[in-house]
């Protein structure tokens, strides 16, 4: 099951790219776009801090794996979040997508608030188990990679998407 149109955060970006594992998001999504703040804190942020991640995410977007877009106008959010994840909705609101890759709490909230459907990398990884873009071993790979790379995750979190992976790849076979 493909979702067709996404806006992204920045935090699922770094991350899968950190991971090497852009390819995961591009598998379940047609059409990945990013408002300008977050390509400024991904990649214009990340190239002056040195980190890897922003050159692979600079290179989805030259390669038009991922699309830069403007926001015109901000739209307006009921709880504060991050600059970025106003961006993300209101480009969202604007575009009429109703998608949205956020992991924040408060911005996910902010998202339904907004009626939009957000989804976290956690969801997107689980997707692509789902869609057999990868094995359980490398739903385990993936998920440790960027756990290592810094990305939090309660321990029950994890513990459940472990549980839903493997039963994901169990309905496969």
């Amino acid at each position: 099951m493909k979702i067709y149109k996404l806006i992204s955060n920045a935090t699922p970006l770094i991350y899968l790219a950190k991971a090497n594992q852009l390819r995961v998001l591009q598998s379940v999504v047609s059409k990945i776009y990013i408002p300008k703040a977050v390509y400024q804190e991904v990649v214009v942020e990340g190239k002056r801090l040195g980190e890897k991640d922003a050159y692979r995410v600079d290179k989805a977007v030259s390669e038009g794996r991922i699309t830069v877009q403007e926001v015109t106008e901000l739209y307006p959010v009921e709880i504060k979040v991050h600059s970025g994840e106003v961006e993300v909705i209101s480009l969202a609101k604007e575009m009429g997508i109703d998608r949205v890759l956020l992991d924040d709490v408060k911005a996910r909230a902010a998202s339904e608030l907004a009626e939009l459907k957000p989804i976290g990398t956690l969801g997107i990884i689980l997707m692509a188990v789902k869609d057999q873009e990868l094995s359980f071993d490398q739903f385990l790979i993936t998920i440790e990679d960027i756990v290592r790379s810094g990305f939090y995750l309660k321990e029950d979190i994890y513990l459940r998407a472990i549980q839903a992976a493997k039963k994901l790849s169990e309905n496969i076979m």
